[in-house]
């Protein structure tokens, strides 16, 4: 999770499915929703990190235009999952929802990277600017929903970023900042869901300092590995895992 922060696309939401799948096999049905409270304190530590990293590289105006969004979508998410706790059958249901997020973020990711090839884009940076209000509204609502979920909104951030047209570390930094902020407001309403607990934080804190270490040494190992193999196998396993949570 904390490389996934550091720099390595793909490696947040394979951990998102290892964990659910995970628990679910050791503690039953239970621990599907578990997972993504047990995730979140980890999150926060690889986020922080990353913000200090990335501190002098941040777009502010384009996290302003997120944040409310997000965060109504974050108390819709809320709302959504309270419901998907009731009775097995509807934990089977959020098995199935987690599954079909990380799929579906699987496809954004994809799209990120068409954009990025695309020789067309900086003839349209300036029109992407002129909608960047109403796409902020739509990626900031739908990010907002699938963070509290699965944890799993961070192409939906990079996606509307990239429309933005930032720099490579002011979209590092800017998506650093915007899921640091976002990851805290989501704590009471984690611990409201009764997914965050002492006994969950015994877990979470175990892997506090992997995660930071994962952000710190993320940037240092892409300069020494295949990076496109690295992806294609993070992403070929994020999508073996999304269909194993929804077959």
């Amino acid at each position: 999770m904390g490389m996934s922060k550091g720099g390595l696309p793909g490696a947040g939401n394979l951990t998102v499915a290892m964990y659910a799948l995970v628990l679910e096999d050791a503690i039953g049905l239970a621990g599907v929703p578990l997972s993504v409270g047990l995730l979140l304190p980890v999150l926060i530590a690889a986020d922080l990190t990353a913000t200090l990293v990335y501190r002098k590289h941040t777009a502010w105006k384009f996290i302003f235009r997120l944040l409310p969004c997000f965060i109504v979508g974050t108390v819709f998410g809320w709302w959504i999952f309270d419901y998907f706790q009731e009775g097995n059958g509807r934990v089977r249901q959020l098995k199935y929802v987690i599954g079909a997020i990380l799929l579906s973020m699987t496809v954004l990711h994809f799209l990120v990277k068409i954009r990025k090839h695309d020789k067309a884009q900086d003839s349209r940076a300036e029109n992407n600017r002129q909608g960047s209000i109403i796409l902020g509204l739509f990626f900031g609502l739908l990010g907002g929903v699938a963070t509290m979920l699965a944890n799993a909104a961070g192409p939906i951030a990079q996606l509307y970023l990239l429309a933005m047209a930032l720099p490579k570390y002011a979209f590092i930094g800017t998506s650093a900042w915007l899921f640091l902020i976002v990851n805290v407001i989501k704590v009471p309403f984690m611990v409201d869901l009764g997914i965050i607990t002492m006994d969950s934080m015994s877990v979470s804190c175990w892997m506090f300092i992997p995660a930071v270490i994962g952000a710190c040494v993320a940037p240092f190992i892409v300069k020494y590995i295949n990076q496109s193999l690295f992806e294609k196998l993070v992403w070929f396993f994020i999508v073996l895992a999304g269909l194993r949570m929804i077959l």
